[in-house]
């Protein structure tokens, strides 16, 4: 998808959003629901007040951030690029998720579901470590490409 088909489903749907350079900045004060999109061009940054919803993405470019105010869906992903930056304020659902990258960072507010990678939540993960943040562990392996496939 290019940026300038991704602004007009922005404009159709009705949700704000800024450009500044090459990126496309989502500032809407809602939850933004894509159920039916496959695909999202690089630059894009969630910034919206609520959650976001991209359940039909089976893959997501670099350079894409969620700094959104609540969860982020993306149930039928099954790869991420390097540079994905997760900063949201609540829970990111990988359910089909099967590999992570060096790269991908997970600086949300609650939890990591990765169904098909570990089984559960990661906090629940059974190789946890007693007295490390399970999202401190987490980047840490994604860094050592402990996940890669």
């Amino acid at each position: 998808m290019t940026q300038e088909e991704f602004i007009s489903i922005l404009d159709r749907e009705d949700y704000s959003y800024e450009i500044e350079g090459d990126r496309i900045i989502v500032t809407c004060g809602k939850s933004v629901w894509f159920e039916s999109l496959t695909s999202l061009p690089s630059g894009v940054e969630f910034k919206n007040r609520g959650h976001v919803s991209l359940s039909a993405l089976t893959s997501l470019s670099s350079g894409v951030k969620f700094e959104n105010g609540g969860d982020v869906y993306l149930q039928s992903l099954t790869s991420l690029s390097p540079g994905v930056e997760f900063k949201n304020r609540q829970n990111v659902w990988l359910n089909s998720l099967t590999s992570l990258p060096p790269g991908v960072v997970f600086k949300n507010g609650w939890n990591v579901y990765l169904r098909d990678l570990t089984g559960d939540w990661f906090n629940q993960w059974s190789g946890n470590i007693d007295g490390i943040d399970s999202k401190r562990l987490l980047n840490k392996m994604i860094k050592d490409g402990v996940f890669e496939r």
